[in-house]
């Protein structure tokens, strides 16, 4: 059996995290969201793996040629759709494949449960059906798929996960993958719909903070820094190689920390916090909920809940960061949403700023004693 892993594309949605990386390669739970679909693939005894990169391919590249196992490259050179990425991949296929997202999690269970059908997706009922494919079903065959439609007549979606024939390449004369889907079903093929067990997309940005919370539950408690021994620690929490852990700090798990940080003392790390390497924490800073990327810093007396911090920030003292609820134009579409704020990377910002339910774009520079709410701050802003 063969894989395809799609992870050439941009996850416009997902902006600013998906300018300067693609969606498959933001870190959650300090790992690439690709990470998770080749373990999955691998825990099914599929090795022989094929990845098709595109936008920003050279930072998916260079992350899957220090894997473990031996991972073919193939490239799309212009983004055009799923169906034209996955032609990109025909001449390495062979015979039966399974076809996959490269920036949704998959679990191994549910690639257990179709890796041995010819045709057949995996479905899940969804709560926002409008962002998906929306599959019907009859007899537990598939029917029709009704890509993002405005009222969706189901809450099923497809996953955008397939098990394939080779013969099903003669179907894709769009660029969409769905319409191939169509085509192969009006031919007269079956395409069985199989349930998923555990499958999770991000289609904004704060939706990774769901992801983040879903991956967290599988750490194991590893300690690996310096931590004094008046840290308090509870649950699951992974402490990376070179990290030191401050006096009268408290970490309620599950938190995963990377290499090389620096947290506290006096910091309190609350449960579902993700840290990258090279990271400074400040002392006397709350946080919980929250991504943050690699080479990050943030001041001291900061309080920061459900948020996602990109790479390079620098955050400086008494940083408030809340949650409310608020209305933004993703993708000139108005859409609501529920979170603290989600940064780009290379923030900058003084003291004493205060944002609830914000977008900060890249490279961004917010003077201090600043406040946003429900607002959105375009890349390489200057905010005085």
């Amino acid at each position: 059996m063969q894989a395809v892993i799609l992870a050439a594309g941009e996850g416009k949605r997902v902006r600013p995290l998906t300018k300067n990386r693609p969606k498959a390669m933001i870190q959650v739970a300090n790992r690439p969201i690709i990470e998770y679909v080749i373990d999955a693939l691998v825990k099914n005894g599929i090795r022989d793996i094929i990845v098709v990169v595109g936008y920003r391919k050279e930072l998916v590249t260079r992350y899957l040629n220090n894997l473990d196992i031996p991972v073919e490259v193939v490239v799309q050179n212009k983004q055009l759709g799923t169906g034209h990425a996955l032609l990109a991949a025909e001449p390495k296929i062979q015979g039966n494949f399974i076809v996959l997202p490269g920036d949704n999690y998959i679990d191994p269970a549910s690639i257990a449960r179709i890796k041995d059908h010819s045709n057949a997706m995996l479905v899940k009922e969804h709560p926002s059906p409008s962002n998906f494919g929306v599959v019907m079903l009859s007899n537990g065959h598939v029917t029709q798929i009704i890509e993002k439609p405005a009222h969706a007549p189901s809450f099923l979606v497809s996953t955008g996960i397939y098990s394939l024939t080779k013969d099903f390449f003669s179907h894709i004369r769009e660029n969409n993958l769905t319409d191939a889907i169509s085509s192969l079903i009006a031919s007269g093929v079956k395409i069985q719909g199989i349930p998923a067990d555990d499958w999770q997309d991000a289609i904004y940005p704060w939706d990774l903070l769901k992801m983040n919370r879903r991956f967290l539950q599988n750490i194991s408690p590893t300690h690996d820094g310096t931590i004094s021994r008046h840290v308090s620690i509870h649950g699951a929490v992974q402490i990376g190689k070179g990290s030191t852990i401050g006096p009268n700090t408290v970490i309620n798990g599950p938190v995963v920390i990377g290499n090389d940080c620096r947290i506290g003392p006096n910091c309190c790390i609350q449960p579902n916090t993700s840290i990258g390497s090279r990271v400074g924490v400040e002392p006397f800073t709350v946080m919980g909920d929250t991504i943050v990327m690699d080479d990050t810093t943030i001041g001291s007396h900061s309080r920061v809940f459900d948020s996602i911090m990109g790479e390079r920030c620098k955050l400086a003292d008494h940083l408030s960061i809340s949650t409310i609820t608020g209305i933004h134009d993703i993708e000139c579409s108005p859409t609501r949403s529920e979170f603290g704020a989600i940064l780009g990377d290379s923030v900058v910002s003084g003291p004493f700023l205060i944002l609830k339910n914000t977008l900060v774009g890249n490279n961004v520079t917010i003077e201090g004693n600043t406040s946003f709410s429900s607002r959105q701050v375009q890349d390489n802003s200057l905010v005085i």
